[in-house]
């Protein structure tokens, strides 16, 4: 008798689909809010979804970047710091990512420099190519691998014919080689309609097109991105002329919010078309709790007014906002759910050091707050305006730096410490409230600067009966830190006799992590150590600023 046959599984698995984000004609166009609304639609189709962000800079990290030229440093969990579109993915996808899924060119090469010195490449040659887009291809193997994802977003940074994003264009290239039917390409692109021809014209999209194909790369999908939806007949002329199917050219037009983005492509049916280029299970997309965020957004009618103080808002002639990102992403988001509309009004804390901008200003916001920073540029007009909340009972949020300047403040003008300043700034002062962090010391005297700070997630115990604990409901959280300086232990015996309450203190009770006055003497004054706006969500906003926004809301 012949034996009988072994029964096999007939249902095949998948292999990991990839999807690349280049961007076409200009920078700036929003690259990464695209890779995180497509993120968001494959992962309402029930998909699991992650995303990398391929930076083409010498830099290691992204935490050496000067903010005014490249955005706010946005820190991950493991306390790797970042580009800012890494904050997208994580809100959009409400996902936490991990740091392989970031790579700059400098961190690319460090590695291939590391595995030659240590014999990994086995006395070969190293080259460029094809070693430098293979790492490449391994790092985001490694993603999809430790996130187990269905589908994987790489966003190649920069603009398709630049010089410095060719070696990311060959590693999306050499990946599509190698798995053809799993890998999908979405093109970026820009649009214009020129003020003295008044007509939709196509023309850069077609070069930055054939800029693609010169990498040896197709655009499977086309991003129209212009100031108006874009019209058949311009669909028809983008798909002649590109090669994809007019179908494929989605509309991506100037919204009112950066989240109507995923609800827009789903209009044009894009989740669909990017599963079929895929040959992904046909499913439907759920979008509905995303839905409910943005009409609650529209529905948001009663405006609150907050200033955000900081002091990297200037660039040359206009003010860059994308330095603070995640901060006013956190503002916005949580007044939406508590049916607020914020306004927020950026005011540079130069301005009221040189006497450009009067404190008496502040009176007519409805709360104020003072994101993150180094350095002394602007410090001493952070620290008036400050005073004068405190001192008028107007809601104040204090992140990082905002917490440190406020301690200061106190110690000054309430706890009666003339010379109080932070060892940042002038590390001779009488009282140096703030000191640098003992695990620091060596590392500012060697120099040692790039990804050293106290990065990352960290634990903290709230105290009872606080506004803190009260916001947070619960009293252990944790929260990402992103600083070298804190609260000198030796004088928290006396700010706290002055009034000023530690709500929130690491285990070991050797840092300060919140900082407060409390209910009966001040509506609002909360400072945060750690960076509350990193772990904020569209669907679930942050505590803190809850609370804030709620104290803002009620002032007359």
């Amino acid at each position: 008798m012949a034996a009988r046959p072994t029964r096999t599984n007939s249902k095949k698995k998948q292999p990991p689909k990839y999807i690349f984000v280049v961007g076409g004609v200009m920078s700036g166009l929003g690259k990464g809010i695209a890779t995180s609304s497509i993120g968001r639609i494959l992962k309402s189709k029930g998909f699991t979804v992650t995303a990398l962000k391929i930076d083409p800079y010498i830099n290691v990290d992204a935490g050496t970047m000067n903010p005014t030229e490249h955005g706010e440093v946005f820190v991950l969990d493991d306390g790797y710091e970042t580009d800012q579109d890494m904050g997208n993915y994580e809100r959009f996808l409400g996902e936490t990512i991990s740091s392989v899924n970031y790579m700059t060119t400098g961190r690319v090469y460090q590695e291939i420099i590391r595995r030659e010195r240590n014999l990994e490449y086995k006395g070969k040659n190293v080259e460029v190519v094809p070693h430098v887009p293979l790492e490449v291809i391994r790092r985001i193997k490694e993603a999809q691998k430790q996130s187990k994802a269905d589908v994987t977003l790489i966003e190649v940074g920069g603009t398709i014919g630049e010089y410095q994003n060719i070696i990311f264009l060959e590693a999306a290239r050499m990946l599509k080689h190698e798995a053809p039917n799993d890998v999908a390409v979405v093109m970026l692109s820009y649009v214009p309609i020129p003020n003295n021809i008044g007509e939709m014209k196509t023309k850069p999209t077609q070069y930055a097109s054939r800029e693609l194909n010169s990498a040896g790369l197709q655009a499977d999908v086309i991003l129209a991105r212009a100031i108006v939806p874009i019209d058949e007949k311009r669909k028809e002329k983008i798909a002649t002329f590109c090669n994809v199917l007019p179908e494929r050219v989605i509309s991506a037009p100037d919204v009112e919010s950066i989240y109507d983005v995923p609800l827009n492509y789903e209009k044009d049916g894009l989740g669909d078309i990017l599963t079929e280029v895929l040959g992904l299970p046909t499913r439907k997309s759920k979008l509905d709790d995303w839905k409910e965020f943005v009409q609650k957004s529209k529905r948001s009618k009663k405006e609150v007014e907050i200033a955000v103080v900081g002091k990297y808002f200037d660039s040359g002639s206009f003010t860059l906002s994308d330095v603070y990102i995640s901060v006013l992403e956190a503002v916005k988001t949580a007044g939406y759910h508590l049916g607020l509309k914020p306004k927020l009004v950026y005011l540079n804390s130069k301005d009221f050091e040189s006497g450009k901008l009067s404190y008496s200003e502040l009176s007519k916001y409805a709360g104020v707050l003072v994101p993150g920073g180094f350095g002394e540029t602007g410090i001493e007009g952070i620290i008036g305006t400050i005073e004068y909340v405190r001192k008028h009972k107007i809601p104040y949020f204090g992140l990082c730096y905002g917490m440190q300047l406020m301690v200061i403040e106190y110690a000054r003008h309430v706890a009666k410490l003339k010379d109080a300043n932070t060892a940042e700034i002038n590390p001779s002062a009488k009282h140096v409230v703030i000191d640098v962090m003992l695990d620091q010391k060596d590392k500012l005297i060697k120099a040692d600067y790039g990804g050293t700070m106290r990065l990352g997630t960290y634990p903290c115990k709230l105290r009872s009966n606080t506004v803190a604990r009260a916001a947070y409901g619960k009293d252990k959280i944790n929260e990402r830190h992103r600083h070298r300086y804190e609260v000198n232990n030796a004088y928290v015996a006396k700010l706290t006799e002055s009034g000023l309450v530690f709500s929130g203190m690491s285990p070991d009770h050797k840092l300060c992590e919140i900082a407060e006055l409390p209910k009966e003497v001040h509506p609002f004054m909360l400072g945060t150590q750690f960076h509350p706006e990193f772990l904020s969500r569209p669907l679930t906003p942050h505590p803190l600023f809850t609370a804030f926004l709620q104290a803002a809301s009620k002032k007359k």
